[in-house]
Parts: C-alpha cells; structure tokens; sequence
C-alpha cells in the first residue's frame, strides 16, 4: 500500500527565514533506502524571503545532496570546494568523519526553487574523508515524459556518481495522461515528491507538495492526471539503526554529543563566545574558506539521550 507522508513547514535562516517543506524524517518514517532527510522549497522570490543564506555548520555521517529546479547557490566547503548549484546539475558532498559548509543564493538569483537531502552512510563508510562531487545528467526522453537521472540507474540512463549503498534519484516531467513505470530495483524502496501537477502513485492520489512512500519489492506505477513534475528517490533499505540530530547522522547518542562538543570548540572562545570567521579553530570540522559569515552555532543537546532510528 502506498503511504502518503504530508510536509511540515520549517523556517530555514534568520529574520527573514525562508520557509521549508519537510517531508523526510517523520515520526512514522526515518528513511527510504539510505535517504534520512528531504527539504522541498519555493518556488520563492528572493526579495520577500530573503533568500538561502546558510552560514557555515558542521556535519558527519552523510552525504548531502543539492538539487535546483530554479535559482543558483553558491557553495563552499571546509574541504576546499568552492561551487555554484545550478538547476538540473547535481552537487554530492560527503560529510564523512566532518565537514563544514555554507550555502547562499547568488546576487543574481530572483527566484529560488529545488530541494535538499541527506544520505546516511551506513556505519562502515560513515568516518571516510570528506569529499565533493558534481554531475549534469543528460535529459532522456519518452512518450509524454522527460527525465534528469542523477543517482543510481532509472529509465535507460545511469549516472556515474559513486553512492556508498545502492540509490536511485530523479527529477521527472510528465505530461497529462501520462502513465509510467520505471524499471526499478526489486529490493529498492521508493520515495515520490510532487513539486506541482497531480498524480497517482500506485493508484493512491498524491497531492503537490506531498511525499509518497512504495515499500520495497512493489512496483512503482506513475500516472499524471496534469502536466506534472515529480521527483523519485529511493534505495535498499539500509538496515541499520541510526541517530540523527541536528545536522549529524551517528549512531549513539554519544557519538553525536562529541560531534557537537568538537564543533562547539572550534568556535567559540573560552568564555563561550562565537569567535570571528577569521579566528575559526581549524579542528575536526575544518574551516570554510572565504566565508566571511559567523558560524552557526549548535543548539543545546535535549535531556533525554537521543534514541535509534530504524
């Protein structure tokens, strides 16, 4: 049965924050395939929302994955990596051991629209060095459809980028009356977001904005009602438990409160206070060169130890 998984909105920066749709974590689901997160925004006009302006922060124990339908950020990471995020271009970091980053809208960007998720390493792979990967999939064509396959293998057209467990994403146009089935992986799990239009998942009505859940070893069956835009993520269940908070994917509660006290250390001062850019220890996490931005600090950890999520 195909299970319907509604956004919540989240406020995403300061003042002006510019507002998120969460659909992935949520309290009845953690992951599809090896994906813990998924942030669907816009599309949204820069000068009412202000934009994305991200300040440096830390991760560990995933993989992020920047995809645009519209708009440019530009990114810069601790590990040197200095790139700009282009619609229907793909950008993988690999947090690994640490990594720190930031993400801002360029000067030029109007209009700001695409979405941002995470991949959980899985447990053997979760210390590796951090690392960038950048990838323009070719567009491929069908009856009344068009697709940009990112990750994995979908619809004829494989991307070359290297996941450490067996993914799949991408971002698909239908027209309406359109009705797909893509070949997929019999074990995968998968994962479909409407960005806009109306479709069928399944037989199951999926509304934009929401997230449709297939579990693994069911066919995924896509019917457009409208002209619609949908995008696909999924994977082999990664059969692991793992704790997430924040931006770190560990797997104790420990493991995440030393990730935090290490990034705390590295910037802040003795008395507590966040240090200037220019005075960023360059510890565990690194330092994101040629961000002039105050980093972000972590929130407190909760009370209660963090728990395992399957």
């Amino acid at each position: 049965m195909t299970e319907i998984l509604e956004p919540r909105e989240v406020p995403l920066g300061g003042l002006r924050a510019m507002t998120v749709r969460r659909t992935l974590p949520q309290r009845q689901r953690s992951l599809i395939g090896a994906w813990c997160f998924l942030d669907h925004y816009g599309p949204d006009r820069v000068d009412e929302t202000g934009g994305m302006l991200v300040a440096p922060h830390p991760h560990i124990g995933l993989q992020t994955v920047s995809w645009l339908f519209g708009g440019t950020i530009e990114h810069r990471d601790s590990a040197g990596n200095h790139a700009l995020v282009k619609p229907g271009e793909l950008n993988l970091m690999t947090a690994g051991r640490g990594i720190s980053h930031s993400e801002i809208s360029t000067d030029d960007t109007t209009e700001l629209h695409g979405v941002q998720l995470w991949v959980a390493l899985p447990a053997a792979y979760r210390d590796t060095e951090p690392a960038f990967r950048h990838y323009a999939p070719p567009v491929v064509h069908g009856q009344g459809w068009d697709a940009q396959v990112f990750l994995g293998s979908m619809l004829g057209s494989e991307s070359p980028v290297e996941t450490f467990s067996p993914l799949v994403a991408a971002e698909l146009i239908l027209d309406g009356g359109t009705s797909l089935t893509p070949d997929t992986q019999t074990p995968f799990e998968h994962g479909v977001l409407v960005d806009f239009g109306l479709v069928r998942v399944n037989g199951e009505e999926v509304k934009q904005h929401q997230l449709a859940y297939v579990a693994p070893g069911e066919a995924l069956e896509i019917e457009a009602a409208d002209l619609s835009h949908v995008l696909v993520i999924g994977g082999r269940p990664l059969g692991e438990e793992i704790v997430m908070w924040w931006n770190f994917v560990g797997r104790d509660h420990d493991e995440v409160v030393q990730a935090r006290e290490d990034w705390m250390a590295q910037i802040t001062d003795n008395f507590g206070t966040i240090r200037d850019s220019s005075q960023i220890y360059d510890g565990r996490f690194g330092i994101v060169s040629g961000d002039h931005l105050p980093p972000i600090p972590a929130p407190a950890m909760p009370n209660a130890r963090l728990k395992p999520r399957a």
